[in-house]
C-alpha cells in the first residue's frame, strides 16, 4: 500500500497558506490522495490548522501562523510554513493511501433545451449532433463531484463525454438562472445561484444546491456521484416532494 507522502509536492501559497500538490490534470488516482488528505488534515488537525480546500489534484491548507510558529519553539525556530509543512509531511509519512469509498449517488432532475436550455441546440450543432443526442449522452454518464467553487454550492464535475464537449460563450452572460446546468469545455456543471457566467447552458434542475439553512449549506459534497435525469418542462414546474434523489 503506497504511503500518503509518496509523489507529493508542497509549496507555500502565502503568509498563512500552502499548497499539497498530488498530481495533473482531472482524474480519479488525484482525488483518492486529495480525499485521503482531507481525512487526515480533519481528523488529526496540527496546532494551528484552519482549513483545508479540496481542488482536482491539490489541497489548499490554511493555517494560523503565529500558533503554528509556538508550537514549534521546542523543536528550534523555523517559519511557520516550514512547521506546518513538516507537520503535515510527519502526518503523512504514517499514513497510507486507502480505497475512498463514494457510497453517495445524488440524481439531478433537468429539463433540457428550450427556456431551459438555450444553448442546447448550439452544443448539438458544435458537435455535429442532434439535441435529443446531446440530452441522452449528459444523461447516461455518472459525473463525479471533485471540489467546490466559484459560487457556493457550484460542483465542478469530472467524466463528461467529449462528444458534447464545447467551448465556453465568447461573451459571457450578465446573469444565469439558479439551476442552469452548463457545459464550458469537457466540464460540466451546476448554477447554484443567479451570477455571471459563460458557460453554455443546455437545461435548468429545480433542485436547491445552496441550502443556507443547511449543515453542510451544499447539497453537493466532493466525492459524490452525480446523474441526471431529464424531466419535462410540466415536471420541472410540478410541485413535487421530493426535486433531488439520493
Amino acid at each position: 500500500m503506497p504511503n500518503l507522502k509518496e509523489h507529493v509536492q508542497i509549496r507555500p501559497l502565502n503568509d498563512s497558506a500552502l499548497v499539497i500538490q498530488v498530481g495533473e490534470g482531472i482524474n480519479e488516482a488525484a482525488h483518492k490522495r486529495v480525499k485521503n488528505i482531507l481525512n487526515l488534515l480533519e481528523n488529526h488537525p496540527f496546532s494551528g490548522f484552519v482549513e483545508a480546500v479540496p481542488a482536482y489534484n491539490s489541497v489548499t491548507v490554511y493555517y494560523n501562523p503565529i500558533d503554528v510558529y509556538f508550537s514549534n519553539l521546542e523543536k528550534g525556530v523555523k517559519t511557520p510554513y516550514e512547521n506546518a509543512k513538516a507537520k503535515i509531511l510527519s502526518l503523512m509519512n504514517q499514513s497510507y493511501i486507502t480505497e475512498v469509498v463514494n457510497d453517495r449517488v445524488v440524481k439531478i432532475p433537468v429539463a433540457y433545451g428550450g427556456e431551459m436550455g438555450p444553448d442546447l441546440e448550439f452544443v448539438a450543432s458544435y458537435n455535429g449532433l442532434t439535441p435529443s443526442e446531446v440530452i441522452k449522452i449528459h444523461s447516461s454518464a455518472e459525473y463525479l463531484v471533485y471540489m467546490l467553487g466559484f459560487a457556493p454550492g457550484f460542483p465542478f464535475m469530472g467524466g463528461m463525454d467529449k462528444q458534447i464537449a464545447t467551448p465556453r460563450k465568447e461573451t459571457p452572460r450578465l446573469a444565469i438562472a439558479p439551476g442552469s446546468v452548463g457545459i464550458a469545455g469537457n466540464q460540466t456543471g451546476i448554477y447554484p445561484l443567479e451570477t455571471p457566467g459563460g458557460w453554455q447552458i443546455i437545461g435548468r434542475t429545480p433542485s436547491r444546491l445552496f441550502l443556507p439553512e443547511q449543515s453542510p449549506p451544499t447539497l453537493l459534497q466532493p466525492g459524490d456521484r452525480i446523474k441526471f435525469v431529464p424531466i419535462s418542462l410540466e415536471e420541472y414546474t410540478s410541485d413535487w416532494e421530493m426535486k433531488t434523489w439520493v
